[in-house]
């Protein structure tokens, strides 16, 4: 089944050329232009990768990014904007997003990008992990992660840094490595991603109450530690 790609774009001269070049990779695509009707697509049909735009007739990208995100979408998200500035990429990542496309863009550059994020919202990307009875338990061909009997929602980053830390624990792990495995060695953006995915998921698990924590060594990278994970075959 081809994978499906949803365009949010309010500017047909921009979202046609979008839908052709990825109709033409095989993508199933579909496209609207509004942030109400993402949502309500989203709520309907699921999408491998959503591409959206911040500049919406009805609402902010953002909000968008954040509604689909506390509903449960976990699939990737791409921001695609004139809003240039490292805050602004900061915010969108925050805010949920996988990745960041400032206008104008090469066609084949956010080809290239979309290919990324698929590879790496594969069920067999995560690594495995130890198993123990208690804990955090990751569930890696669902891409799911749990606290006792409740789901944490995970975006598809946040699933990977954790499945890679967990995989490692009680050692470090190098921002290198991170970068490289979970965005890309050729990721164009500010390392600074890493740290918002980072503190996201911290805010995650620390709000169910796992006392497993992402702990920062200056200079090296990150590690996880002082809990327990069990890895389920799915």
């Amino acid at each position: 089944m081809a994978q499906r790609v949803l365009v949010v774009e309010d500017e047909e001269d921009i979202a046609f050329p979008l839908v052709r070049t990825l109709e033409r990779e095989g993508y199933d695509v579909s496209w609207v232009d509004s942030g109400e009707r993402a949502l309500a697509d989203l709520e309907g049909v699921a999408a491998d990768v959503v591409i959206l735009d911040l500049g919406l007739p009805d609402m902010d990208g953002l909000e968008v990014c954040r509604r689909a995100r506390e509903s449960g979408f976990g699939g990737a998200i791409m921001i695609v904007t004139a809003r240039a500035a490292e805050l602004d990429r900061v915010v969108g990542l925050d805010y949920g997003a996988d990745d960041y496309l400032s206008k104008p863009f090469g066609l084949a550059e956010l080809q290239a990008r979309v290919r990324a994020l698929l590879r790496r919202t594969q069920n067999g990307f995560a690594p495995s992990v130890p198993e123990d009875p208690n804990g955090l338990r990751i569930d890696a061909a669902a891409r799911r992660v749990y606290a006792g009997d409740q789901e944490v929602p995970l975006t598809g980053k946040e699933f990977e840094v954790l499945s890679i830390l967990a995989s490692h624990r009680d050692k470090v792990v190098s921002r290198g490595r991170l970068m490289a495995d979970v965005w890309d060695e050729n990721w164009y953006g500010s390392t600074k991603t890493l740290d918002v995915t980072i503190g996201r998921l911290r805010q995650k698990l620390e709000s169910v109450g796992v006392t497993d924590k992402v702990v920062a060594v200056r200079g090296v990278g990150f590690r996880l530690e002082a809990g327990q994970v069990q890895a389920t075959s799915g």
